[in-house]
């Protein structure tokens, strides 16, 4: 089954570590989708609420579909994701436990369906930021100097 990537949060990889991923279905409207198609989702400042047995995307940006008519759909409005009882309930139980956060990690469409991928995430702090920079860092100097040896330099 073919996955094309439609959206991807990097601010969140660079805020949180991610402890556990799940994979969500999405609910959403005709012209939804088909701006989803378009390419025109973005994920950075939005995130996951869970509300009773129900979990919720919350400030997910999804731009007007150009050809949508009076009928088109509201940007940022709460969108429902669809996930087992089970996972629900799980992650609430983590939520409310332990002060994690749930974010949106990807938007992708899987075969015909949109699906989100969530991440349960505890929250960074500065010097982890830092840290995560600086490998980062390193890491790409090590592949450059790799490759420059590969080619013969």
């Amino acid at each position: 089954m073919a996955i094309k990537t439609i959206s991807f949060n990097r601010q969140a990889l660079h805020d949180y570590h991610i402890l556990e991923k799940y994979e969500a279905g999405i609910a959403l409207t005709g012209t939804e989708i088909k701006s989803v198609r378009a390419g025109k989702v973005n994920l950075r400042e939005s995130y996951a609420k869970v509300d009773g047995y129900q979990i919720w995307l919350q400030n997910a940006h999804i731009a007007h579909y150009d050809q949508g008519n009076r009928f088109n759909h509201d940007p940022i409005r709460p969108r429902r994701l669809l996930l087992h009882k089970d996972e629900i309930r799980k992650l609430k139980q983590e939520v409310e436990k332990k002060g994690l956060t749930i974010v949106p990690l990807q938007l992708y469409i899987k075969g015909r369906i949109a699906k989100v991928e969530l991440g349960l995430a505890k929250g960074k702090k500065e010097y982890d930021k830092r840290e995560s920079i600086s490998r980062r860092d390193v890491e790409r100097d090590i592949e450059r100097e790799l490759a420059g040896r590969a080619r013969g330099r």
